[in-house]
């Protein structure tokens, strides 16, 4: 099935940053908005407590999870949000280098944010996507 999801690139903006830019999806595709991906284990309790890496890992696997039963994939994501509990940008790249690692070649615009606080005991890591497919 042909992806719903195009990434635009600029040519004249920094080439430093590590997605797309932009990106769109034609008028007949089927919009998912995924809650915040958050690093919850199956039983509720928070997965690599203290560990930004592990939580991100945790995040883009429970990801996974909910595009599949919506239908989709990781390809047909078309922004994210990374939240990241920290004032310390060197625990956002962490968190980062993981998101993006996981989207590999289908580089989407994301926001990294570093914020205060975040939903649950222990939860250091929150990744919310929008995704795009044609059925």
């Amino acid at each position: 099935m042909p992806s719903a999801v195009t990434l635009i690139r600029s040519s004249t903006l920094s080439q430093v940053a590590q997605y797309a830019y932009a990106a769109t999806a034609p008028a007949e595709a089927r919009l998912i908005f995924l809650a915040g991906s958050c690093p919850l284990n199956a039983d509720g309790s928070t997965a690599g407590v203290g560990d930004y890496a592990a939580q991100a890992a945790s995040c883009i696997e429970n990801l996974r999870t909910a595009l599949a039963e919506a239908g989709a994939g990781i390809t047909d994501v078309i922004s994210t949000r990374v939240l990241v509990a920290s004032w310390r940008q060197a625990d956002l790249v962490t968190a980062w280098e993981v998101v993006r690692d996981a989207f590999g070649d289908h580089d989407v615009p994301s926001t990294l944010l570093g914020v205060t606080v975040l939903g649950y005991d222990d939860q250091l890591v929150e990744i919310e996507a929008v995704a795009a497919v044609l059925d």
